[in-house]
């Protein structure tokens, strides 16, 4: 499919500055019981249901967990597999998603980018970004994060599907289009309709640069830890208080700091604290365990075992329970099975004129989930960069190359 370069970057860009405008910030603190965990995701998912009927999409399905499913039926004579793309709605909670004023920079000269609250994106804080000099950038205004992860994935996905369904003559297989609430804390799929999936195949347009081919993540638990300490009064405590702030502290300073995030990259995993709260009385640790290899996660989650009942001893009468949640698994396992699927992306990597960098997700996608249950799902660049923070940056010419991306891989299979 020949479609003019500037034709594909004012659609998807129209659509992109309109998705971000919606707050869609999930809540990890609600996630674990309700789906989506914030109303105000049903908001973007009510948005892209309603532009699916107007595209001309007859058959959509969005459930009571906010799960949308569109789905266009085949226009070939011979079987080829339905093939599904999926992104999702939410945005991280890391930096605020409220009143996004997205700015866009045209024909960018390279210099440094400066926005709001001395917020500036240069060669140091913006890395890469050199390699777009003379295109269009779109950040933030530097008070919010921009929602390129993964409204980016969103506007290119309804992009395609907006080209497709203006050309009935387009020839392609059966396709689903798919959007998920809650990707962002980890329980995005724990409500999946597995069941009314119908593609063989499926692709998250949720990566970073141009180029990413992510064929493998890491596997990935959350531990949650839970101090119970014993109050009085701390003029009378000598020999009686336990405090539970002390014990939780004292278990974060366990971990080992050379097998922390900001200590580690490649192909090291990690411990990760990422949240601890509470009083005297109680206190509570979350540590997500991050890792390419099944064995030296374990190797981790002995270790906070480990710590745990270290802590417990230095704390006479004092208590400490942890709970393991495994969160998901390397898709490299499954997705090894399936060579022709990398076949298949890189022939349309190769269409799309986009030079493929094959590299390991430190960290993981709804994909990675959607492989362990049985439908193989690599992740794909969506363009954007610096997530989760108010210097995410993306390039519209990285949206155009993923949208050519999607109509080649619907293209490979004809």
């Amino acid at each position: 499919m020949d479609v003019n370069s500037e034709k594909i970057k004012e659609m998807v860009k129209e659509k992109f500055l309109r998705y971000v405008q919606v707050w869609t910030t999930s809540d990890s603190e609600l996630a674990e019981t309700q789906t989506p965990s914030t109303e105000r995701q049903w908001d973007l998912l009510k948005m892209l249901e309603k532009e699916l009927k107007e595209l001309g999409v007859k058959d959509i399905d969005l459930n009571e967990k906010g799960y949308l499913i569109g789905r266009i039926p085949s226009n070939l004579e011979k079987d080829v597999p339905v093939i599904g793309f999926m992104a999702h709605v939410d945005t991280a909670e890391d930096a605020s998603g409220e009143n996004i004023l997205a700015q866009v920079h045209q024909n960018w000269d390279g210099s440094p980018i400066k926005l709001k609250n001395n917020v500036v994106l240069d060669e140091v804080s913006a890395v890469q970004m050199s390699r777009f000099k003379g295109e269009t950038i779109i950040t933030s205004d530097g008070t919010t994060l921009l929602g390129a992860d993964d409204k980016a994935g969103i506007a290119e996905i309804m992009t395609a599907v907006e080209l497709l369904m203006a050309d009935p003559a387009i020839p392609h297989g059966g396709l689903e289009v798919i959007f998920t609430p809650d990707e962002e804390t980890g329980c995005g799929m724990d409500n999946f309709p597995l069941k009314k999936i119908q593609s063989q195949f499926c692709f998250t347009f949720d990566g970073g640069i141009e180029g990413e081919l992510e064929l493998e993540c890491y596997n990935a638990w959350r531990c949650d830890l839970s101090f119970k300490g014993n109050v009085i009064h701390p003029g009378y405590a000598r020999g009686k208080l336990v405090n539970a702030v002390t014990m939780a502290s004292q278990f974060v300073s366990l971990l080992p700091r050379n097998e922390s995030p900001e200590a580690t990259d490649g192909r090291f995993g990690n411990y990760w604290a990422n949240s601890i709260k509470g009083g005297l009385d109680a206190a509570e640790v979350s540590v997500m365990i991050r890792d390419f290899s099944e064995e030296e996660g374990q190797r981790r989650l002995e270790g906070i075992r480990s710590f745990a009942k270290a802590v417990e001893a230095s704390f006479p009468g004092g208590t400490v329970a942890l709970t393991v949640k495994e969160q998901y698994k390397n898709m490299k396992t499954t997705l090894d099975k399936y060579p022709e699927l990398e076949t298949h992306m890189l022939q349309a990597y190769k269409k799309a004129r986009v030079e493929p960098e094959l590299c390991p997700i430190r960290g993981g996608t709804d994909g990675a989930r959607l492989t362990a249950m049985g439908i193989p799902t690599p992740n794909v660049f969506a363009g954007g960069m610096n997530f989760h923070s108010v210097r995410e940056w993306i390039p519209l010419s990285s949206m155009d190359k993923a949208v050519r991306v999607i109509l080649a891989l619907i293209d490979s299979w004809v």
